[in-house]
C-alpha cells in the first residue's frame, strides 16, 4: 500500500465541478444537521436522529430493491423517513413504549430488513457499503443538488421563522403549553425537519453516519458557548468547516494498491474531524475551568 497526497484534484477540471456540487450540498446539510441538533440534544431526542438515519438505510434498500434510479430515490425514501419520524415521536409522547426503545426497535429492524432487502434484490457488497457510509461524489447528480439545496433551505428558513416557538418547547415546554403553543407539533415539525436533513445528507454522507453531523456540532458548541443562539451559529459553523475539511481531506489522500488507486469517502472523514473538534473543545472547556477555578481560589485568599 501507498499513500499518495495529491492536491491537483482539486483543481482537476473533471473533479472541480464536482466538488462545487458536492460543497454546496453538504454545506447546507452540515448546517442544517447542526441547528436541529441543538434543540434534540438539549430535549434528549439526539437519538432520534440515529434511528432515522437507519431507517434512510431501509428505504435505500427498498428504493434500490424497486429499481428506481439514483436520481429519483429520494422520492421513496423522503417519505418513508418522514413517516417514522411521526411515528417514533408519537410512540415516545404515548408512553406506550420508552422513547430509547422506540429507536432501538426502529434501528435494528430498519437495518436488518435493509439487508435482507439488499440480499434478496441481489445488490453486492458495494451497494449496501456506499448506503452505509455514502457514496462517490461522481454519484451526485445536477437534479440531486437542485432538490437537495431546495430542501435544505427550506428547512433553515422554517427553523429561523418558527425560532422562537423551538426555543420556547426546548427549555420549558410546560410553559409553552401555557401560553397556548402546541407543543407536540412543534416536536413533530422538528422530527420531520431532521428527517429531512437526513434523507438530502445520506446519499453523500452515508445513512449511519449522517446521525453523527446531528449530534457532535452541538456538543462541541456546548462545550464552549452558554446561550442558545451562540450555540446554534457556533455549532453551524464547526459543521460547516468540519465538512470542508473532511471534503478536502478525502479528495486529496489516495491509496494505491498495486494499479488500484482508492480514495477515503467523505461521510467517515467528516465525522473523525467532528470528533477531533469535540475533544479538542473538551479541552478547551477543561482549560477555561481550570483557570476560572485558579482566580476564584486566588480571590478567596486575598479576601481572607
Amino acid at each position: 500500500m501507498q499513500l499518495v497526497i495529491s492536491f491537483e484534484t482539486l483543481f482537476s477540471e473533471n473533479l472541480a465541478p464536482l466538488l462545487v456540487k458536492a460543497l454546496i450540498v453538504g454545506l447546507l446539510t452540515a448546517v442544517c444537521a447542526a441547528i436541529l441538533g441543538v434543540p434534540l440534544v438539549l430535549k434528549r431526542y439526539s437519538m432520534i436522529g440515529d434511528g432515522l438515519s437507519h431507517m434512510g438505510f431501509g428505504a435505500l434498500a427498498i428504493a434500490a430493491a424497486l429499481g428506481v434510479s439514483e436520481g429519483k430515490q429520494m422520492l421513496i425514501t423522503m417519505p418513508l423517513v418522514v413517516i417514522a419520524a411521526v411515528v417514533l415521536l408519537l410512540l415516545s409522547e404515548s408512553g406506550k413504549i420508552k422513547g430509547d426503545a422506540a429507536i432501538a426497535m426502529l434501528s435494528t429492524g430498519a437495518v436488518a430488513a435493509g439487508y435482507v432487502i439488499y440480499s434478496v434484490a441481489n445488490k453486492g457488497a458495494g451497494d449496501v457499503c456506499s448506503s452505509l457510509f455514502g457514496t462517490s461524489i461522481l454519484a451526485l447528480k445536477s437534479a440531486d443538488v437542485t432538490l437537495s439545496v431546495i430542501l435544505a433551505v427550506g428547512v433553515i428558513l422554517i427553523f429561523v421563522l418558527l425560532f422562537s416557538k423551538i426555543f420556547a418547547i426546548t427549555f420549558d415546554p410546560a410553559f409553552a403549553r401555557s401560553a397556548g403553543t402546541n407543543a407536540s407539533f412543534y416536536n413533530i415539525l422538528i422530527a420531520v425537519l431532521t428527517a429531512v436533513t437526513i434523507v438530502v445528507g445520506m446519499k453523500m454522507i452515508g445513512s449511519i453516519m449522517i446521525s453523527a453531523l446531528i449530534v457532535f456540532p452541538a456538543l462541541s458548541a456546548m462545550r464552549i458557548c452558554k446561550r442558545f443562539k451562540s450555540v446554534i451559529t457556533v455549532a453551524a459553523l464547526l459543521s460547516a468547516l468540519n465538512f470542508c475539511l473532511g471534503l478536502v481531506f478525502s479528495a486529496v489522500i489516495q491509496f494505491k494498491f498495486g494499479h488500484q488507486v482508492s480514495s477515503l469517502p467523505i461521510g467517515p472523514c467528516v465525522v473523525c474531524f467532528n470528533v477531533l473538534t469535540l475533544l479538542l473543545c473538551m479541552g478547551i472547556k477543561a482549560v477555561i475551568d481550570r483557570v476560572k477555578g485558579k482566580k476564584a481560589l486566588a480571590k478567596g485568599k486575598k479576601t481572607k
